[in-house]
């Protein structure tokens, strides 16, 4: 064996003991998942990740039961691994989505978009699936832990999409050492190995990652919306802007473009027509809220990559090019498992008596 094959075979070996917890809950080689992304998390994302050793998962979104019950179906159809369904918690048919994943043998469903209810976690329990939730902060984590949560996932505002106001570095800290009782994933700003390995041995149970499967030959996104996002750098995916305190935007991660622009504009010459008694607060809000309605759709599926939503997490500087997904989970494993070799041979070395390259003696 050669001496980068022992390296990542010892590392490797490290990396299986590390997210075993994790890898045993999700029913999977790898404790990676992949993040739900409404429109590029469909069936053919899902069972490719799924079949590469990761666990994929349904971005629900905005869809109906009967829309859901399909896509779960085809990917059924398309691997026999284990996968799970994102749904959004203010969806007004939240326990048919729920019913809906039970009846087809989902294993596990994750629930986004706020803080779920207990009797809501327990619906899930009730149909035999393991119920994992999002949490932004440790006062939040305690509280699904105390509602029967099966795991945790805490993800950092550099996440794309939908985000909150802490740092994944931050949130690590804050949320690892005080959450022993279920498994915990990070999300937010991955893109490379070495950072699954690093938060794997902070305590994680393993990591989930959305903007570096964006760009995966089996990903449906529109071949411009991979252009925009093999060109983008970690500076491009921007938080949506809010100018008036008056009016809340829900803040968005998404790459800038005249789109982002206009919304700045709009936002303006809402407000001042607000000012000037020409419509009511609650109409200017809407206004507001609206501007977005069907962008994500329009950048991801039909390409227009300037008047869309470009949602990207800022790890999007580390997709330089399309790949298979098999490809990509293959080089975030090898990746981490060549962070871990090292940092054992870093202990075996300090433990060993044997001074580091640089280190200054105090002889």
């Amino acid at each position: 064996m050669q001496p980068d094959e022992r390296a990542r075979s010892a590392g490797r070996s490290h990396l299986e003991t590390l997210w075993r917890r994790g890898s045993d809950l999700l029913g999977t080689e790898y404790a990676i998942l992949g993040g739900a992304m409404t429109w590029v998390s469909e069936h053919t994302l899902v069972s490719a990740i799924s079949n590469a050793g990761g666990f994929g998962v349904i971005a629900s979104g905005a869809m109906s039961p009967a829309l859901l019950d399909e896509q779960i179906a085809r990917t059924l159809d398309a691997t026999d691994k284990p996968f799970g369904v994102n749904v959004i918690i203010m969806h007004p048919e939240l326990d048919a989505l729920i019913d809906m994943c039970g009846s087809r043998g989902v294993t596990h469903v994750v629930l986004a978009g706020g803080l779920p209810a207990r009797a809501t976690i327990e619906r899930i329990k009730d149909c035999g699936a393991k119920a994992l939730a999002f949490a932004p902060a440790r006062v939040v984590a305690r509280k699904l832990v105390r509602a029967g949560i099966d795991a945790l996932i805490i993800e950092g505002m550099e996440a794309g999409g939908h985000t909150g106001p802490v740092a994944t570095s931050v949130l690590v800290q804050e949320i690892l050492p005080e959450v022993e009782e279920v498994p915990v994933f990070v999300a937010g700003g991955i893109g490379r190995g070495e950072a699954i390995a690093m938060y794997l041995e902070m305590g994680a149970a393993g990591c989930q990652l959305g903007t570096r499967f964006v760009c995966a030959t089996e990903s449906i996104a529109h071949p411009d919306f991979k252009k925009a996002f093999i060109r983008a750098h970690a500076r491009d995916a921007v938080l949506s802007a809010q100018i008036d305190p008056e009016f809340s935007v829900i803040p968005v991660r998404a790459l800038a473009n005249a789109a982002t622009k206009r919304f700045v504009e709009t936002q303006r010459a809402v407000i001042a027509r607000y000012r000037a008694a020409e419509i009511s607060q609650r109409d200017a809000q809407l206004e507001i809220e609206r501007f977005w309605a069907g962008a994500l759709r329009r950048a991801v599926v039909e390409g227009d990559i300037e008047n869309g939503s470009l949602m990207a997490g800022q790890s999007v500087g580390m997709v330089t090019r399309e790949q298979s997904v098999k490809a990509i989970i293959n080089e975030l494993v090898d990746d981490a498992s060549r962070a871990l070799h090292r940092s054992e041979k870093l202990g075996s070395t300090e433990a060993g008596g044997v001074p580091m390259i640089g280190a200054v003696s105090t002889a």
